[in-house]
């Protein structure tokens, strides 16, 4: 809870000087004299509560959706030799990284990916496509479930959403800081809020949506890099390697199949877009992990 309570800190000190600055710019005079009559700590205070709380929220129902979006089957009592190995595996890598058990799945991916979701390290979901366990040796394996419980050790679940809920807050208050200005301050109404207003702020939502996902994607990548470590400490760094390696040369042949939008950015495949990727590319990661230490 450390974690977290130290982001809403910080999040507090970024909302309070914002409104600093605001102050200090006069941009509260300015908008009053154009008659605005917008409280802009208000406003504040509104787009925070929705931004973070629903992010949060999003959190807390992240392994339901994750079982939903990828039809996950958790493994209750193991059917099969794979599964067998499967919950061993994790049960012995989560107790190496000093993690509780997760839930452990599998979901029906021919093409070989890999998750971790939850709303803490103690209590998450790691699941494997059936692909991967189909088609990769047990050692690229162990590799693999490595970098999803490395995620859920290193807290990146809670961090990538108290991100996502900070940059929700000021996407929404500064599009609707536009729309106020486009509807009083050009189109020169007085009374209520007018069609401008409304138009401006889900058209800035969007901008400044994009922009805002890029700003947590570049965390994203960021993070997958740890992730890697952590595979290539809890299983081996030949193994880790090994297995971005078969991940590439399946992209390469055309066999990559994304996750759902909203598990991209825990799965072992990124998007694969510039700005907006939520990983690295695969040849920097195989270096990184070929780098001496």
């Amino acid at each position: 809870m450390l974690r977290i309570g130290l982001f809403l800190l910080t999040n507090l000190a970024v909302m309070v000087l914002v409104g600093i600055i605001f102050n200090l710019l006069g941009i509260q005079g300015i908008l009053d004299a154009n008659g605005v009559n917008l409280n802009m700590s208000g406003l504040l205070l509104m787009c925070a509560i929705f931004g973070i709380g629903g992010s949060l929220i999003s959190l807390l129902m992240s392994k339901t959706i994750a079982r939903m979006s990828t039809r996950t089957q958790i493994i209750q009592q193991p059917r099969s030799d794979d599964e067998q190995w499967l919950v061993e595996t994790v049960r012995e890598l989560s107790k190496k990284a000093g993690i509780g058990m997760p839930d452990v799945g599998i979901f029906p991916m021919p093409q070989a990916n890999a998750f971790a979701t939850g709303w803490n390290r103690n209590n998450a979901l790691v699941s494997v496509s059936a692909g991967l366990l189909q088609r990769f040796n047990r050692d690229e394996a162990r590799a693999v479930i490595g970098h999803e419980i490395g995620h859920v050790a290193n807290g990146d679940m809670v961090t990538l959403a108290l991100i996502q809920g900070v940059v929700n807050t000021f996407v929404m208050f500064f599009a609707r800081l536009v729309g106020f200005f486009v509807d009083r301050v050009l189109l020169r109404n007085e009374q209520g809020l007018g069609i401008g207003y409304f138009v401006t702020s889900i058209i800035m939502d969007i901008v400044f949506g994009v922009f805002a996902m890029m700003i947590v994607a570049w965390f994203s990548r960021r993070r997958e890099y740890r992730a890697d470590a952590a595979g290539a400490s809890l299983a081996s760094r030949e193994s880790m390697a090994a297995a971005l390696m078969r991940i590439k040369a399946e992209s390469e042949a055309g066999r990559e199949q994304p996750l759902p939008s909203n598990m991209k950015a825990f799965g072992i495949f990124g998007n694969m877009g510039a700005l907006m990727a939520t990983h690295p590319p695969l040849e920097d990661r195989i270096l990184a992990l070929q780098s001496p230490r």
